[in-house]
């Protein structure tokens, strides 16, 4: 399975590796209180309601990690 800011979040979350690397770019991501209602979304999509906590350069950075698996 192939991964990218266009997976879901919950399916981010739920591989181990792939939650590091939201992990190391966005700190305490899978413990936020309010994480549950994006996990059906694409990371793309829930960065455009994070009040600019998840801005484009950290999707750029995120993806790069994540095509790279």
């Amino acid at each position: 399975m192939s991964f990218s800011i266009e997976s879901k979040l919950g399916d981010l979350l739920d591989n181990e590796t792939t939650k590091a690397i939201l992990e190391k770019h966005l700190p305490g991501i899978s413990t936020h209180p309010q994480i549950a209602m994006g996990k059906g979304f694409a990371l793309s999509m829930v960065a455009k309601f994070s009040g600019g906590l998840i801005t484009d350069d950290l999707l750029q950075k995120v993806n790069a990690e994540l095509s790279a698996l």
